[in-house]
């Protein structure tokens, strides 16, 4: 690996290693904590490797002209900030990123704020933010000669993970909760060949055997305690901030299930606002489903100080868990950007969800969290009416079509989920109706659905 460039620092004892000396678990062996990748040359003001701030948003820019593979790619794109290979022709994409970041009239008009976006990483190849993250770490992989590539998922990583491993010619090995899972998103593991096994546990029970498989065979982790996926995952800091003139927004809204996105975004902001490409960070709020919420519990406790896990329950799957990997280096990121960590119920995200598509944009329930999050925060007045908002939109509305179906259906939340929001659901849900097969009827029935 290219370690003269890049080199890994542990986040609890601080303690560095070079790239190719972490356990397979990328666990430190002085402390247990985690890793995250750094820069030697960048610490430096003038040093040889510090990237010029001018000359690199003029580089960037011109590579969105390019016809070369790597230049379309909305993470390699910026590939001056991902030192991380020997040669970048071992990068592995499929032309990730670059996704839209689309503006929310309505919303913005019904909250009383100016300016409200959403970013939506479910617009990328498998259709959720983990490719980002995924064209970085397995390329890691390949560029090391592993042949097999694995991960504990609720989804959207295995359908990122088993999609690059087939395109690099690597075999992808997937654990994953048995009956928590949205199909859509197995649908896609075992499409791109995966080996899939459901085991009787939860998400953290899957990545508690998935660690000791790992350090027992020649198989590269991909979850995100993998340093290289969190390189990836920070480019859509690069791409939002591009799109505002690099000028960045007030406040960045993501959902909380692992933990590893808000930390790479924050990652991103703050590398962006060291190398002086931005002249400050945006405030970073996490939001979490209210039965799968160990960070929201820790900050009440302790400031997020400590955690304490759970048995998470949402039917959100991709944030259903307990014992989020990432918190640490998450609580970093909202302590340092004065954000807040909050999280929704059941029935918030659901109706977040339904107003979301009716701005025309579906999301995976995860997502929706978002935008519940946002109205809790500006009915506290957590949010000014002039703030400039982005959400992250984390997975495409397909991954989890019956999600969907049972919301419009009246079948998805129980009376007692319900209770209080009656009204919002009834005026959200597109229930198909039968009529016969003639325009009165059509007519009619429009005219009783209120279209």
């Amino acid at each position: 690996m290219n370690d003269n460039l890049h080199q890994l620092r542990c986040f609890g004892c601080g303690s560095r290693i070079a790239g190719a000396e972490a356990q397979p678990d990328f666990r430190c062996t002085q402390c247990g904590e985690l890793f995250e990748v750094e820069y030697p040359g960048w610490v430096q003001r003038r040093g040889p490797d510090r990237p010029n701030p001018a000359a690199l948003k003029w580089l960037w820019r011109e590579r969105r002209c390019s016809s070369e593979t790597l230049d379309q790619s909305g993470v390699w794109r910026y590939r001056e900030l991902l030192p991380i290979l020997n040669s970048f022709g071992n990068a592995v994409t499929l032309r990730e990123g670059n996704t839209p970041l689309y503006h929310l009239p309505r919303t913005a008009k019904a909250l009383g704020v100016d300016q409200i976006f959403a970013k939506h990483q479910g617009m990328n190849p498998t259709a959720s933010f983990k490719d980002t993250g995924m064209t970085a770490a397995l390329s890691v992989a390949r560029e090391r000669g592993f042949e097999w590539v694995a991960c504990a998922s609720t989804g959207n990583t295995s359908a990122a993970m088993a999609a690059y491993a087939a395109r690099a010619g690597l075999r992808s090995l997937v654990l994953i909760p048995e009956g928590k899972i949205a199909w859509g998103k197995l649908s896609q593991a075992m499409d791109y060949g995966a080996v899939t096994c459901q085991l009787k546990t939860d998400f953290d029970g899957c990545l508690a055997v998935l660690t000791e498989v790992v350090r027992s065979a020649p198989i590269y982790l991909l979850n995100s305690v993998n340093p290289y996926r969190l390189e990836g995952q920070k480019t859509p800091a690069f791409e939002i901030a591009e799109a505002f003139d690099w000028n960045v927004p007030d406040h960045i809204i993501v959902p909380g299930g692992n933990l590893g996105n808000s930390s790479a975004l924050g990652k991103g902001f703050r590398e962006l606002h060291e190398l002086g490409l931005v002249a400050r960070m945006p405030r970073i709020s996490v939001v979490q489903a209210a039965g799968a919420n160990p960070p929201v519990r820790s900050f009440a406790a302790s400031n997020g100080a400590s955690l304490e896990a759970l048995e998470a329950h949402t039917r959100a799957t991709a944030i259903r868990i307990g014992n989020p990997a990432s918190w640490r280096k998450a609580a970093r990121v909202i302590q340092d950007t004065h954000g807040w960590c909050i999280d929704v119920t059941e029935a918030e995200i659901a109706i977040a969800k339904a107003e979301l598509g009716a701005e025309g944009l579906g999301c995976e329930p995860a997502s929706a969290v978002t935008l519940a999050g946002l109205k809790k925060l500006r009915a506290k007045n957590l949010i000014s009416s002039s703030d400039t908002v982005v959400l992250v939109l984390t997975g495409h509305t397909l991954k989890d079509a019956d999600y969907t179906i049972d919301f419009h259906r009246g079948t998805l939340l129980t009376q007692e989920e319900a209770a209080g929001h009656e009204k919002e659901i009834t005026a959200l849900r597109r229930n198909a109706v039968v009529v016969d097969a003639a325009p009165a009827a059509v007519l009619a029935a429009m005219k009783d659905m209120s279209i």
